[in-house]
Parts: structure tokens; sequence; C-alpha cells
């Protein structure tokens, strides 16, 4: 029995990482830290190379896109979620700084939502560099390290969000793989669609 055509690799390692949410969750209510910081790292290195497996395969899609921004959110909201099951004390001495990071995830999407009704996935370079440093941060701050890196990583995310919701208060549609508003503010307005690459 053949595969359907929309299930490539890269699809699959986006669809995994949907998968592992919940069992971020389980693993929290289970008290089982050290496992729920591995089947973190494992997602985020899933996120890390999809994009480039999607490439080398010629297997870029409009649903890929979705897929990995999908994942992006599931992985970051319940590994957010956890933490505070795990690490209590730790969350609410950082919670300014984990409300900052939960605002910047949030309001790109809302924005998105109010202005074209569906979710976006620009990929952009900054959302890619906050996410980088977000979550070595955050497990360093975790495993019980100084919390300054997760506060220079919450300033990228901030700064992250703002560039998305400008992206989508500035096109008339949506669109895909918008590395920066300055690429958009290059690009021809006639120009539409896009495809996965992250």
């Amino acid at each position: 029995m053949r595969a359907p055509a929309w299930l490539t690799i890269p699809n699959a390692m986006s669809l995994l990482r949907l998968l592992l949410a919940p069992v971020l969750l389980l693993l929290a209510f289970q008290g089982r830290g050290h496992a729920f910081l591995a089947v973190v790292v494992v997602a985020f290195l899933l996120d890390y190379t999809d994009g480039t497996v999607a490439r080398l395969l010629h297997q870029v899609s409009e649903l890929g896109d979705k897929l990995d921004s999908w994942g992006d959110f599931a992985i970051f909201t319940t590994y957010f979620a956890g933490a505070w099951l795990l690490w209590p004390e730790t969350m609410q001495r950082q919670a300014l700084w984990m409300g900052l990071v939960a605002a910047s995830i949030a309001v790109p999407v809302l924005v998105a939502l109010l202005r074209f009704g569906e979710t976006t996935a620009y990929h952009t370079w900054s959302v890619k560099l906050a996410s980088g440093c977000t979550a070595p941060a955050s497990i360093i701050l975790f495993l019980g390290g100084p919390d300054w890196p997760f506060h220079a990583a919450t300033f990228l995310c901030l700064l992250a969000a703002a560039e998305e919701t400008a992206i989508t208060l500035l096109l008339d549609r949506p669109r895909t793989n918008i590395r920066s508003v300055l690429f958009l503010l290059r690009d021809s307005p006639r120009r539409h669609g896009g495809h996965r690459d992250s």
C-alpha cells in the first residue's frame, strides 16, 4: 500500500513534531524532566532539518509550510506548559519573561487570524534566530544555569514577533516564506504564494 502523495519525508517530520506535543505533556505530568528535555531537543532538531530535507528531495510544498508552522506552535506551547508543571519555581521567578515569549508566539498568530482568517508561515530569519536562541537558553535555565541567556533570547523573540506582525499588516493576502520585512518591501506586489524553505 503506497503512502498518500502529500505524506513526504519532510511533511512526516513535521507531523512527528505534532505528535511529540502530547508526549511532552505526558512526560511533564509524570514528572520526568530529563526525558521531557530530551524530547524537546529531538523536536527542535526536526524543526531545523525538515526544510533542508525538503529542498534536497525537491519536496517543498505549501502544505509543508503550514505543517511546519503548526508544529512550531504546538511544540513551543506544550514545552512551556509542561515546564510550568516540572519547574514551577523557575517559571514563577521568570514569569514576566515567559509571558513575553508566550506573547511573541501568540500575537502574530492572532493578528494573522484577524486579518486573513488563517495562520501564516513566513519562516523569517528573525524567527529562526529567536527560536534557535530561546530553545537552548531555556534548557540551560531549567537545568539550573544562568537566566541572562534566556532574557537575551526573549528580546529576540519580541523583535521577531514585531517583524511578523508588520509583515501581516503590510500584506493584502496571505503569503509564505517571507524572509524579512525588507525582503517584502523589495519584492514585487504582484508576487503571491510561496514554497516551503525552512
